[in-house]
This record gives C-alpha cells, sequence and structure tokens, in this order.
C-alpha cells in the first residue's frame, strides 16, 4: 500500500512498459485523495489515519485497513487508479498454466501475487503493485510480466484453487515413494516410532497427500482398512464408500502410525480402542478430523471423520425441502413448546436438520442451549454442551443442567434411554421447545419408541408436537446430467401412474469424479400431531396404525417426496429405491 505522499517513482509494470515515456512521466497522486474523491473513505477519516501514521509510521493503507475504514476492494482500486493499472475484479474460470510448477504456493501467498494469463507476456494480479524485488523474481521466471491489482482476499482464492487443483493424487506420491527408504529394514512385524526414524519424510508426504486428496474430492470419511493380503484406503463421498488407494502393505504400519502421532493417540497402544482428533488448515480451509482406532486381526483400523469449519449450509430450502414442507417448518418453528423429534438412520442428516431448524429461530432474545455427542458444527449465538461420559456427563444428566440455565429453546443430540425421554417431555410440557432425535425407520414409528422406552401414551400425545423422517440421496451432477425417458417398470417402482415421464440421471465427468452424482439432498416426511391422532395414541395403538391414519390425512411418505425429487431432475431412481427399499426390507 502506498503513503499519502507524492512519489515521483516509476510506474512498476517491469518487462512492459503500457505506453513509451511512461517510466519517465508518470506522477502519481496521493492515494488518501484518491479515497476520498470516489467516495471510499471521509475527510475526517482520512486526516486521523494521517496521524496515526505521523506517530507509528506504516502504510497508509494498511492503516486504513486495521481500523476499518475502508475495504479492500476500495484500496484496490485506488491504487489501481494511483499507478494507472487495471483493476481485476473476477478471475478466470480456470487457473493453471506452466507457472503452477514455477512459482511455490507459499512465495504467492506471501507476496500476494497470482498469474493470470501466460504469453509473451504474463499478466500478473497484484495488492501491492509497489513489491519490487518480488516483481523481478517474477520476472525471472516467467519473462516479462505486467501488472493488474486485484483485492487481497481475491488473489488468495485465487491461488488456493489453483493450487488445489494442481496437487497431484497420493497414488502419484506412493508412485514416488523410494521403495527400500521408507521403512528401516523393509518388512517389519512391529511398526518404528515414527518420532525415532530417520527417514519418515516420504510417509509424512503421503499421509498429507491422502488427507488432501479427501478435503479435494468431498470426502465426509478416510476409511484404513488393513486385511491379510493389503491395506486399502477408501474415501465415502456424498454417503458412499469408493476404494481410492491401496498402498503397499510394508507402509500400514507407518501409515497408522503418523495418523495416530497427529492425533494425539498413544501409537504404542494397539490393543484397545482410542480416539483422537487432528486440526488441519488445507487450501485456505479449516478441516478438523476425528480419528478412531480399533484393533482388528489384521491391526489397527482407523477412520477419519472430515469436518470444515464453516462450510456446512444450514439453509432449510437448500437441504431439500420443497415449498409445501418449508410451510410445514415454518409452522413447527414458531410453536412455542412441545418436541420435535428427526428420525433416521445413522448418517441421514438428522443433525445438519437440526442445526438448520434452530439457526432459523436463533435471535438475541431466544436462549437456545444444546447437548450434544459429539459437537459437529460450533453455531454462533447458540450455547453447546458436549457430552462426556468418563465424568458422568450424560444426555440425561446434561438436559436436567440445561434446564436450570433458563432456556427457551433446548437441542437434544440423541434420545436413546428412558431417564432421557422423561426428561425431555418434561420440558416440553414445562413451556420449552425441544429438538432431538430417534433411531426408527419413519415417522409414524418413533411414536412406539417412545412408548416402547417407558414414555407413558398420554405423556406422548401432550408433549409430541412433530415428528419428521428424513433419508439423504445423492444429486445429480448438474455439470453432466442428461435426460433419459423411463421404462413402465421403472416408473411403477416409483408408485407413480402410468405415463410419459422425463427423468434424468448424470453421464460423468471430471466435476462429480466420474460418479454422476455431486452433492446430497433430503427426502423428508412430516407428521404433525391433531386431536385425532393423540387420540389414537392414547389407545396405545402400533406404528401401523398410526401411519394408516396419517396416510388418511394425506402424508407425503419419504417415496412419494423421492418420486417428486426425480421430475424436478435433482436425483435418481436408484437413489430413491437405495434408501426407500431398505427401510421397507427392515
Amino acid at each position: 500500500m502506498r503513503c499519502g505522499r507524492p512519489c515521483a517513482a516509476p510506474p512498476p509494470w517491469r518487462g512492459a512498459p503500457r505506453r513509451a515515456g511512461d517510466a519517465v512521466s508518470f506522477a502519481p497522486r496521493k492515494l488518501g485523495e484518491i479515497l476520498v474523491a470516489e467516495g471510499w473513505l471521509t475527510t475526517e477519516a482520512l486526516g486521523r489515519a494521517l496521524e496515526v501514521q505521523q506517530l507509528k509510521g506504516g502504510r497508509l493503507g494498511d492503516i486504513l485497513l486495521r481500523s476499518g475504514e475502508v475495504r479492500e476492494d476500495a484500496l484496490a482500486r485506488a491504487l489501481a487508479i494511483q499507478w494507472d493499472l487495471p483493476y481485476v475484479d473476477t478471475l478466470p474460470p480456470r487457473l493453471e498454466g506452466v507457472w503452477l510448477e514455477k512459482l511455490p504456493i507459499s512465495y504467492a501467498k506471501t507476496n500476494r501475487v497470482l498469474p493470470l494469463e501466460e504469453g509473451a507476456v504474463t499478466r500478473v494480479a497484484v495488492a501491492d503493485p509497489l513489491l519490487g524485488a518480488p516483481l523481478d523474481d517474477l520476472t525471472a521466471l516467467l519473462g516479462p510480466v505486467s501488472l493488474a491489482v486485484a483485492p487481497a482476499n481475491l488473489i488468495l482464492h485465487g491461488l488456493n484453487t489453483a493450487y488445489d487443483r494442481a496437487t497431484g493424487t497420493a497414488a502419484e506420491v506412493i508412485e514416488n515413494l523410494d521403495a527400500e527408504a521408507v521403512l528401516p529394514g523393509g518388512l517389519l512385524d512391529e511398526p518404528v516410532d515414527l518420532l525415532d526414524a530417520t527417514d519418515e519424510a516420504p510417509i509424512i508426504r503421503l499421509v498429507n497427500s491422502v488427507l488432501f486428496q479427501a478435503v479435494k474430492e468431498r470426502a465426509s470419511d478416510i476409511h484404513c482398512e488393513p486385511y491379510e493380503r493389503e491395506f486399502a484406503i477408501r474415501y465415502r463421498i456424498d454417503g458412499v464408500l469408493y476404494n481410492v488407494l491401496t498402498p503397499p502393505q510394508r507402509l500400514q504400519a507407518a501409515i497408522i502410525s503418523r495418523i495416530k502421532l497427529m492425533a494425539h493417540m498413544n501409537i504404542a497402544e494397539r490393543r484397545l480402542p482410542q480416539d483422537g482428533r487432528i486440526g488441519l488448515r488445507i487450501a485456505g480451509r479449516d478441516i478438523d478430523v476425528r480419528v478412531s482406532s480399533i484393533p482388528t486381526v489384521h491391526g489397527e483400523r482407523l477412520v477419519l471423520r472430515l469436518l470444515e469449519k464453516g462450510a456446512v449450509n444450514l439453509d432449510l430450502e437448500s437441504m431439500g425441502f420443497d415449498p409445501e414442507q418449508l410451510a410445514i417448518m415454518t409452522r413447527i418453528l414458531a410453536l412455542p413448546n412441545g418436541i420435535v423429534l428427526v428420525t433416521g438412520p445413522t448418517g441421514a442428516g438428522k443433525t445438519t436438520t437440526l442445526y438448520g431448524a434452530i439457526s432459523r429461530i436463533n435471535s438475541p432474545d431466544r436462549n437456545i442451549l444444546t447437548i450434544e455427542d459429539p459437537i459437529e458444527y460450533q453455531l454462533k449465538g447458540i450455547g453447546q454442551m458436549q457430552v462426556n461420559p468418563k465424568i458422568d456427563l450424560t444426555f440425561a444428566s446434561g438436559l436436567r443442567s440445561i434446564l436450570r440455565q433458563d432456556p427457551d429453546v433446548i437441542l437434544v443430540g440423541e434420545i436413546r434411554d428412558s431417564v432421557t425421554a422423561e426428561i425431555a417431555v418434561q420440558a416440553a410440557l414445562t413451556g420449552h421447545l425441544v429438538f432431538s432425535t430417534l433411531h426408527t425407520n419413519d415417522a409414524a414409528g418413533a411414536v412406539t419408541r417412545l412408548v416402547d422406552m417407558g414414555v407413558e401414551p398420554f405423556l406422548v400425545s401432550s408433549s409430541v408436537s412433530a415428528i419428521l423422517a428424513q433419508r439423504l440421496v445423492r444429486r445429480v451432477c448438474e455439470r453432466c446430467k442428461s435426460p433419459y425417458v423411463p421404462a413402465p417398470a421403472e416408473v411403477a417402482r416409483l408408485g407413480l401412474e402410468p405415463g410419459a415421464y422425463t427423468f434424468f440421471h448424470g453421464t460423468g465427468c471430471a466435476e462429480c469424479t466420474q460418479t454422476g452424482y455431486r452433492g446430497r439432498l433430503g427426502l423428508f416426511e412430516i407428521l404433525l400431531m391433531d386431536e385425532a391422532l393423540r387420540a389414537l395414541i392414547l389407545t396405545h395403538a402400533d406404528a401401523s396404525s398410526v401411519r394408516e391414519y396419517a396416510d388418511t390425512r394425506g402424508l407425503k411418505t419419504l417415496r412419494q417426496d423421492g418420486a417428486a425429487k426425480i421430475l424436478a431432475g435433482v436425483t435418481t431412481t436408484e437413489e430413491v429405491l437405495r434408501v426407500v427399499q431398505q427401510d421397507e426390507a427392515a
């Protein structure tokens, strides 16, 4: 950034002057004057910044950014005007070229430089046109360069994206490993302590590549699985496991020890299950990795759960709720008290739906508290408590404590036992809105599940306000989706009336790693309590009776919601039947 004083330095487009004579005749305006003239800074704020500069020194642009007086884009625009350089506010769709091999990412990030176009003259975006030596380095690496000014945050985003795409896979790292230098002594029955090993660098590169590639491919879990004759690494992407890597079995012990070391686990203990956590920063993204190990007959098996901080989308619309379901959810969230249950198997997205619900009603005038196991995402303005059985902090004991904290809304991660169920019911009956989850196949089954836990039917009927069942299906990739006319048998399996329909499926592309799917969305059925249903529950009705009643009231089932999403072109018959038929078989 430039100071507020005039400067007679030549313009800094090294290697390719824009006009003949510029280097001699150009005289820049004051940066502060430009910001005020363009309306990006007040005269008073400029005066205060100049006083700080006079007292403490430093560059005017840095002072203004730290004080929050100007935005990064406004400062970049002013620098572009000051030095008569083009301003860049959008990046090309793909940033690639030989510069990715020549220019280290750490150097590019430190100096905020991003090559945009290669040719006889390489166009480079910079945050600071007066870089000096780094521009000489760029000219030595890339040849003549011409400059444009861009905000620093835009340059960092471009660098992260470009190097993310250019990074090689873990398989390529394995190909480059020296077969004899990975572990001393070749094949070993016992793992070498990596703290003492002098040649562990290849293993470190391999593990880092496995983690980086998992984040790059949007994996939610990494499975490290030892077998009798092989060692497999699999990624779970959009709920489905894929084999991605089969390292040589002689690397098994070193890979597992390296991951356990990163997770602060005891690498000497291989007989007992362990849990650990790794904090990573990959391509500018903060990743929380939860590591679980169990002993198996062929060695330790690891599962790494990847959670990207701040990346979860808690918007109910994007989760898959249609307008009718959103209207019902809005009515549910406006209730002053009662229990709202979300049911489904593990990995069905229940917790994410509950996060979306409480985020929608989160406001300064509400006290929202949660007790979870584990806390998957940290929500601003909401008090979240982690279950810890080692110190007797269970869902039941934690829920009792929460009730003494004057809550308006309570989220219980899961109702696992009769004690937790009874406390949740009492909380709802005493004026609290309680959200929780249950492991049942459908909405009707949740009622009988609570009764089976020992909650009296009259308490269930008076406290439960709504039950939502959900499943997750994969989205059709928008880049490679194509239409087709389904066979009559496929239409019949979805319960649709015979007719001419157009369905969509993905053909596979680089964007979806040839799977035809990218991302997931929910299928939902929502059961609202009414007086007739409450009376039915009081008669100890079973799940089938509750479902029959719900059907007479027009309940939209998971299969029907799936069929609607197929017709909308967002998922496929295979995906809907995969999750619905599993429940029907059960």
